[in-house]
């Protein structure tokens, strides 16, 4: 398919999506779009190599690597891999624990927690410290990281709460989180062996 052969709402869908995640709630009239041209985003994106994922349950979808399969010759990485480090991987895995949890009592479909509820949860797994200033610190230095990658999105108002954002579940899956028990066995014992 060329370009010429793209519905006119399919360009701005595109352009949004290689800029990062098109969330339902935040573009609702080029979500709309995205739902109805799909297939023609699909085959436009495929020909460069990504494929698109689409929720439409929880509402993003995000552009992403194809993998080359067998005697595919691989394209040049388009989209960025970010490597996370430790604090990070470990605070997006604390909040898809908890996006889990929610979903489990059911309810909201939303998830908010407050910045002392974020540090509260993280901070058992950082090295202990004296300072407990310098560690909430640090904290907030990883909850702003966790905005710019757009796993928390901050709300307007007196009390500092965020939104944690349902892309969590496609980069923590449900098989990574089965084994989550153990991983956060890992990451105490990481962070004992650091004090």
């Amino acid at each position: 398919m060329s370009g010429l052969d793209l519905p006119p709402q399919a360009g701005p869908v595109i352009v949004h999506l290689c800029k990062g995640v098109l969330y339902a709630d935040q573009h609702a009239l080029l979500w709309r779009d995205l739902l109805n041209v799909k297939a023609a985003v699909r085959d436009y994106v495929g020909v460069i190599g990504l494929e698109i994922f689409i929720d439409e349950a929880e509402g993003y979808a995000f552009l992403r690597q194809h993998a080359a399969e067998g005697e595919e010759v691989p394209l040049p990485r388009l989209v960025q891999r970010r490597p996370l480090g430790y604090a990070i991987s470990l605070m997006c895995v604390l909040l898809r624990k908890k996006l889990a949890e929610q979903d489990t009592a059911g309810g909201a479909t939303r998830l908010v927690l407050t910045r002392s509820e974020i540090v509260e949860m993280s901070s058992v797994f950082f090295k202990e410290t004296d300072n407990e200033a310098r560690l909430v610190e640090r904290i907030d230095q990883h909850i702003s990281r966790l905005e710019e990658y757009g796993f928390l999105r901050r709300l307007k108002g007196p009390e500092h709460a965020f939104e944690v954002r349902r892309i969590l579940k496609a980069l923590v899956d449900a098989s990574w989180l089965a084994d989550l028990d153990e991983k956060l066995k890992e990451y105490r014992a990481h962070a004992s062996n650091l004090a």
